[in-house]
């Protein structure tokens, strides 16, 4: 299928959705789900539980690998910077691109990454913040280029595929003002800024914002190499800051609930065949995660 037809599929289906029967049909089962879920929710660490509920509270948490102490974190890690220099290697497809992905192929060769996001105690984490399990979209290696181009994820926007997104960002160098950090808007301002701007969904312009919020009150996400980024994307208007004096790593690791609000704008990270032949070495819960979708 063309990007031009997934455009327009996504775009009819999402005005489908948006109907207000079926709006407020699919919030109130949506609202049931959560409610007969909450016993079923995993048991947390004092530390994990206190994790979650600044994640409710602030919209962002930083921490670091270090500090999560994730079981195979050292593989992974170890594994990402040995994708580094690939990476660096890629030419952008196209002469306006301003991020540069690893390919399935070069991820397949370091599953580590990919696995590390099914870890028993960060799906724990994650179930507990979205409130229903989880639909794991995997991880994304990202090489966000140091150049001027402003567009997408560069760009001010709320994430919309779901009620509760979570993406758990691991900077794999060291990362300042000047390197793109990730940036957001406090949770308590981002209802002010949504009614201000009458936003619904799209981009939002850095010089559109600035009209409506002070930058003195964006905040950035700066950290060294090792830092995580707990980002609730759906409920925090946030952007990545355009990288000026080096390329920023990074991998994204994406979650959202198994009844995603708009579906059809949810894929993986990782071909169909690429799954399966990942599916050996998952738990049942694990592949529950990755194999949500109920037609597959």
């Amino acid at each position: 299928m063309s990007t031009i037809v997934k455009k327009l599929r996504n775009h009819v289906l999402k005005n489908l959705y948006q109907i207000s029967f079926l709006q407020n049909q699919a919030e109130r089962n949506y609202q049931i789900s959560v409610k007969q879920h909450s016993a079923n929710l995993p048991v947390l660490s004092v530390a994990d539980f206190k994790l979650v509920e600044s994640i409710k509270r602030e919209g962002v948490v930083v921490t670091s690998l270090e500090a999560l102490s994730i079981p195979q974190t050292e593989k992974m890690f170890l594994a990402a910077q040995k994708l580094i220099p690939e990476v660096a290697r890629s030419v952008p497809l196209q002469e306006h691109e301003y991020v540069v992905h690893a390919s399935s192929e070069q991820m397949m060769q370091h599953p580590e990454i990919f696995m590390w996001g099914l870890e028993k105690r960060l799906l724990n984490i994650v179930e507990n913040y979205i409130g229903l399990p989880v639909a794991y979209h995997g991880a994304y290696f990202r090489r966000d280029l140091a150049n001027s181009i402003e567009r997408k994820s560069r760009l001010w926007h709320i994430d919309v595929e779901d009620r509760k997104i979570l993406k758990v960002i691991v900077y794999l160098n060291d990362v300042d003002e000047n390197c793109g950090p990730f940036q957001y808007i406090p949770q308590s301002l981002t209802s002010t800024v949504t009614r201000s701007l009458k936003y619904r969904h799209g981009y939002i312009q850095e010089k559109r914002l600035q009209n409506i919020l002070s930058p003195s009150l964006w905040r950035s996400c700066t950290g060294s190499a090792g830092t995580v980024v707990f980002a609730a994307t759906s409920k925090v208007f946030h952007r990545g800051k355009i990288p000026i004096d080096q390329d920023r790593y990074t991998i994204f690791f994406d979650y959202t609930s198994r009844q995603p609000t708009y579906p059809f704008y949810c894929k993986s990270s990782l071909p169909w065949e690429d799954l399966l032949s990942l599916a050996a070495n998952f738990s049942e819960h694990q592949k529950q995660c990755v194999f949500w979708r109920p037609s597959l």
